[in-house]
């Protein structure tokens, strides 16, 4: 049993972190005004997608490490 809730903190944690970078960099691409961000050239409208990812695994990351 407790391998199991170690699996999931650890996978928690790692997708709180992967939602956490993800956001940033959505975050960040939308205040750059349409300059390359990481070799990428995203405008506005395009930087919804990877916040709404990216808070889809953060609260999937926190939802697993509060329960575990």
């Amino acid at each position: 049993m407790e391998n199991n809730t170690n699996f999931r903190r650890f996978s928690g944690a790692t997708l709180m972190i992967l939602g956490v970078v993800i956001v940033l960099f959505a975050l960040v691409a939308f205040l750059s005004d349409g300059k390359p961000v990481l070799g990428m050239s995203i405008n506005k409208a395009e930087s919804a997608a990877p916040f709404i990812v990216g808070m889809i695994f953060l609260i999937t990351g926190v939802n697993l490490v509060r329960e575990s």
